[in-house]
């Protein structure tokens, strides 16, 4: 594929081989070349192959390069070769023509001296012209601006345009002469000729201006008496087979619409011109190629400041914001009317965003003091679903910027009117009516509404604290009216209305409640339990819309997640795993992000150690889960609760244990250093193999300290099975009452399994937890991580995952090494 040159046109062969001698003959291929053009999507056009030569042309008035088509002879390209232009050899193998401005291009050059082109000047690398031609030189001479000298005119522009210093020196002449006022009256006069030539070539010269990037050039382009004639120049595109009517439209079709009266005719006329302006760079000038993509930045930083200086002159004319807000509120105002004024503040405030910081914060300070917040109150309270959005966008600007400004707004307000009417109130009603079927304004709103409750944007101060005084403003006032809908739908075990719009929105503001709880403490902590929201939540998860239920489950996640035991014995009084565990048996053995999720829960449970929910869970829940072996989360749930008992049962042990662990990794200094002296000095030779050096120090201390404390261990360890079914009766937690609920299985499981309270109050029933003979005991639990350590497969189901229990291995770990033989274990200590 070709490489897009830096300039517009060039020359380069397609043939091979080093140069030849000048004036010596050529084969043919030597002067074949490849013609493109670029098209109105500015992509190159590929014309053809074809032979180059010189000749004079007549109808050019001069010798011209032609290219004729190597297949049926057909001219490609006739180009006239202009003596005061440089000819630049940019690339080894590229000759470009920068006064060729009709978008056309050569690739690979001629090599060596073809005989049918005559030579008229030296090749110039462009680097070359840019070391030999300097701001000292002489500034560029103009010709004069005439009618019979625009095709001039037109290259000079374009030859100049590859070049810095020579778009420099364009410029600069262009700006000392006058010329572009006299181009101008040029412009009119072939209009009235209808001298459809001149007007193109007038097109690619006012092109060529703007890609000069130069703001003196486009104070006057723009100026009042300039500016429509520029337009019309625009007009003429030699591309296109009639010309643009953008004159016609800026004239009668857009219409200039004041909704406030104007006085300042400075501000009238900046309007004025900043939309043709802003026209012109999206409607006039065509789309910028690779070539010229940087060459409009000086257009850009015209408008974006022409903008700077209308805010600024609208900020300071106190009677016309005072009129606009006051005419916003009122009553009279027919609605047409409102809905201009409320698109000219939307549009004003937009303008906004292109000021520096310090002149945004006196802004939005004005806006505040005139009203503005209470305007939007009146607003978002009308009918009209357009001046409603309108409302909305302007709140957002000012959330986004200072949403301190608006917290303290509303708190304000609170204490003068009732509920309904409060600003955040109107937002969360618009957000829950928003009529969308994607709910596009709800989610913006929500948004909005998140940056309001964020704790990390609010101020605190010596004399008070902004997080304490509005949320607890927010969870007195505002939040029964954010969780209606989701209390609405959730009375049944199932949700009342589970169509798409309605699953979105509960989404929505489950997404909200997440946030709260994350980032909140007792405010949300204490709406939950009093009004009894996590059940209500829950009962999401027998939605038929999977994301629905997804968040409902991340939001009882992120509940669990800090570890919060108020939050625990709210969930065991209430039974609130039921839900989850139901969801979890009626997915079956699809592997989808609803299993992942449910089992990364009890995961981080068991990881985690949450002693009471992992109590809670395997006493009312093990013989629904105690089948699922594709992963170890729930028989290692199991082990936990298992463990957590025997420690209770035998608080000695863990003594033990951390006596044991005191013996073997905490010894005595002067011990060691007795080791290592005994090691330097006896002999290799003299040791057996298998036979350790052992100090008499630390035989006594083996002998009287270890021997005794795991004599003990092993003996209780033989007494454990008979003592089993004892301790179990004692220990069990008679006290407990399990749910009664019935869970249906999918295919894959069990087809159905019903839990009454009474049997599992049990101590000896077959389905207790507690009862020895069932797989769930500790009398039946092997200490061999052999079989907890198994992948196995049911119900479709392979583990990818094995979550082996730490502790078990830790106390097989110790077991095998107090069972060691002592002079083993004395060797592994001295080494």
């Amino acid at each position: 594929a070709p490489r897009r040159p830096p300039a517009r046109s060039g020359l380069a062969s397609r043939g091979g081989g080093g140069r030849g001698a000048a004036g010596g003959s050529m084969t043919d291929t030597r002067r074949r070349v490849k013609v493109y053009t670029l098209n109105e999507d500015r992509q190159w056009d590929d014309r053809g192959t074809g032979h180059v030569s010189s000749c004079y042309v007549e109808r050019l008035k001069g010798m011209s390069l032609l290219v004729r088509a190597e297949s049926d002879g057909s001219l490609l390209l006739e180009s006239k070769i202009n003596p005061n232009t440089a000819y630049q050899k940019q690339q080894v193998n590229i000759l470009f023509f920068p006064h060729i401005f009709k978008s056309t291009f050569f690739r690979n050059i001629v090599q060596g001296k073809d005989p049918s082109v005559d030579i008229t000047q030296d090749l110039v690398d462009e680097s070359e012209e840019e070391r030999f031609d300097d701001m000292s030189s002489p500034g560029l001479e103009l010709p004069s601006c005439e009618l019979s000298r625009l095709e001039e005119i037109a290259e000079l522009v374009a030859s100049s345009l590859p070049s810095p210093l020579r778009r420099e020196k364009l410029a600069l002449a262009l700006e000392n002469e006058g010329y572009i006022k006299k181009l101008l009256e040029i412009f009119h006069v072939c209009e009235d000729l209808e001298n459809i030539e001149g007007l193109h070539h007038l097109y690619e010269i006012i092109k060529g201006i703007f890609l000069l990037n130069r703001t003196a050039l486009f104070e006057v382009m723009f100026s009042e008496e300039c500016i429509m004639d520029v337009i019309g120049c625009l007009e003429y595109d030699p591309s296109l087979s009639q010309s643009r009517k953008h004159r016609e439209f800026l004239t009668k079709t857009a219409k200039f619409k004041e909704v406030i009266p104007i006085s300042d005719p400075e501000l009238k006329q900046k309007i004025h011109q900043t939309y043709r302006v802003q026209y012109i760079q999206d409607m006039v000038l065509p789309t910028p190629s690779v070539f010229e993509e940087n060459m409009l930045s000086t257009l850009h930083s015209f408008i974006f400041f022409n903008k700077v200086e209308i805010v600024g002159m609208l900020q300071e004319d106190e009677k016309f914001l005072t009129d606009l807000f006051a005419q916003l509120t009122d009553e009279a105002t027919d609605e047409e009317k409102r809905q201009e004024l409320v698109n000219f503040l939307k549009e004003f405030c937009a303008f906004s965003q292109t000021l520096q910081p310090q002149n945004r914060d006196a802004f939005f300070k004005t806006l505040s003091n005139m009203g503005i917040l209470p305007a939007l109150e009146v607003i978002l309270g009308m009918d009209d679903a357009q001046v409603r959005s309108a409302a909305t966008d302007i709140f957002s600007y000012l959330v986004e910027y200072n949403p301190s400004m608006v917290r303290e707004f509303v708190m304000q307000e609170a204490q003068q009117n009732d509920d309904d009417i409060l600003l955040i109130n109107l937002i969360i009603e618009h957000m829950i009516c928003d009529t969308d079927p994607e709910l596009g304004g709800a989610v913006l709103l929500m948004g909005l509404l998140r940056t309001l409750v964020d704790p990390e944007n609010m101020l605190a101060t010596a004399n008070k604290t902004e997080k304490t005084e509005f949320l607890g403003f927010f969870y007195k006032h505002c939040m029964h009216v954010l969780t209606a809908p989701l209390l609405a739908n959730t009375t049944e075990d199932k949700p009342s209305k589970d169509d798409f719009q309605t699953a979105q929105l509960l989404a929505l503001i489950l997404e909200l409640l997440t946030f709260c709880v994350e980032h909140h403490t007792y405010h949300i902590k204490n709406y939950i339990i009093n009004k009894d929201i996590l059940r209500r939540v829950l009962v999401l998860m027998a939605s038929k819309h999977a994301f629905l239920a997804l968040c409902a489950l991340r939001f009882k996640r992120k509940i669990i997640g800090l570890k919060d035991e108020f939050y625990n014995r709210y969930i065991m009084k209430s039974f609130l795993f039921e839900p989850v565990v139901k969801a979890f048996l009626n997915n079956g053995s699809r592997y989808n992000l609803m299993n992942s999720a449910i089992i990364e829960m009890f995961e981080f449970i068991r990881v985690e150690d949450i002693k009471s929910l992992t109590a809670h869970v395997i006493e009312n829940y093990w013989k629904a889960l105690e089948d699922v072996d594709y992963v170890q989360t729930f028989k290692g749930l199991k082990l936990r609760f298992e463990q957590q008992r025997e420690r209770q049962d035998n608080p000695k042990l863990d003594s033990m244990r951390s006596i044991l662990r005191n013996h073997r990794y905490r010894r005595d200094a002067r011990t060691l250093e007795d080791e290592e002296e005994m090691w330097f000095n006896t002999d290799e030779d003299d040791m057996e193999d298998g036979e350790a050096v052992v100090p008499p120090s630390d035989k006594t201390k083996n002998d009287e300290d270890i021997m005794d404390p795991i004599s003990k261990f092993m003996e209780r360890k033989k007494l454990k099975e008979s003592e089993e079914k004892e301790v179990l009766l004692k220990t069990n937690l008679s006290g407990r009452q399990s749910p009664s609920f019935k869970l249906s299985f999918s295919s894959g499981t069990k087809s159905n399994l019903t839990s009454q309270s009474s049997a599992s109050n049990l101590p000896g029933s077959p389905g207790s937890p507690g009862s020895p003979g069932s797989p769930g005991s500790p009398g039946s639990v092997s200490k061999s991580t052999s079989q907890m350590a198994a992948i196995t497969t049911k119900g479709g189901l392979v583990g990818l995952v094995d979550y082996p229990d730490d502790d078990e291995e830790d106390d097989e770990d110790e077991d095998k090494e107090e069972t060691l033989p002592l002079s083993k274990k004395a060797k592994l200590e001295s080494s």
